[in-house]
């Protein structure tokens, strides 16, 4: 039985993607409105009535804000480590939220999908990657990240297929005229958000790996060009001989194309 995942949305103003694995759906991340996140679904052919569950990497607003009408009334389960689950019941304060609260670093199960936490730096409470293990290989989840550790790499070495942030281009960031200089330092930091060239340095250093297709998260509308992150990664991947991985954009405002991985 084949796996799917859809990328229901990757960008500064809201994440969420959908891993189906047999009957276990999983949303990794909700961070449109809950009206939104219905309309993306059912343009596949799916509901949130089916989930069985919701993985939140941190608190931002562009990854939690449909929780509290989704779980809220649905009573979908939310995975969240403890100072993540905190963080999101101070925004949700009037919403009773149905959590299972797991240690960073941890794994366990949802269905027919083991999930696997790892620590990322990001300037969060404590925000986390993902590698989801399904009988048709693994998918790895690395978004909000301001730079990729060992630990990071060795996690996502196995994955097939890999979520990658690559939120700006350097030179687009440094001239842009409306983020005043305390935000682009945030950005650069080693707990901001991954360059167009860390997520081809990130790439090259997996592709011995049987990773087989990047999509590329996180995009800023005005401090990055889709085609720009596409050719910076897929110049790493050529000088390396690595031709056999695929690379592709992710859109904030319509899903990917679905992937279907075969056992």
């Amino acid at each position: 039985m084949s796996v799917r995942f859809t990328i229901l949305g990757s960008g500064s103003s809201g994440n969420c993607a959908l891993l189906e694995a047999g009957d276990t759906q999983l949303l990794i991340d909700a961070g449109f409105s809950a009206r939104q996140i219905r309309e993306r679904l059912a343009g596949i052919g799916r509901t949130p009535e089916r989930l069985s569950g919701i993985l939140i990497t941190h608190e931002h607003s562009d990854h939690i804000k449909g929780l509290g009408n989704l779980c809220g009334r649905l009573g979908v389960p939310i995975y969240a480590n403890r100072l993540t689950r905190e963080a999101i019941q101070k925004d949700f304060e009037d919403t009773p939220l149905p959590f299972v609260t797991f240690e960073t670093g941890s794994r366990f199960s949802v269905g027919s999908v083991d999930v696997q936490t790892f620590s990322v730096p990001h300037d969060a409470m404590d925000p986390v990657g993902f590698v989801l293990e399904t009988h048709a290989g693994s998918i790895g989840f690395l978004t909000d990240l301001g730079h990729a550790t060992k630990l990071i790499l060795e996690r996502v070495r196995q994955a097939r297929l890999l979520l990658l942030e690559a939120n700006h281009d350097l030179r687009l960031l440094q001239e842009d005229m409306k983020r005043p200089w305390s935000l682009k330092q945030r950005i650069l930091s080693r707990h901001g958000h991954l360059s167009n060239d860390a997520a081809a340095e990130v790439a090259g250093h997996l592709a011995e790996g049987p990773l087989e297709e990047i999509h590329l998260g996180h995009l800023s509308r005005e401090c990055n060009r889709p085609e720009l992150a596409l050719k910076t990664v897929y110049k790493r991947l050529n000088a390396i001989g690595a031709t056999q991985i695929r690379v592709f954009n992710t859109s904030q405002d319509q899903p990917s194309q679905t992937v279907v991985l075969n056992p």
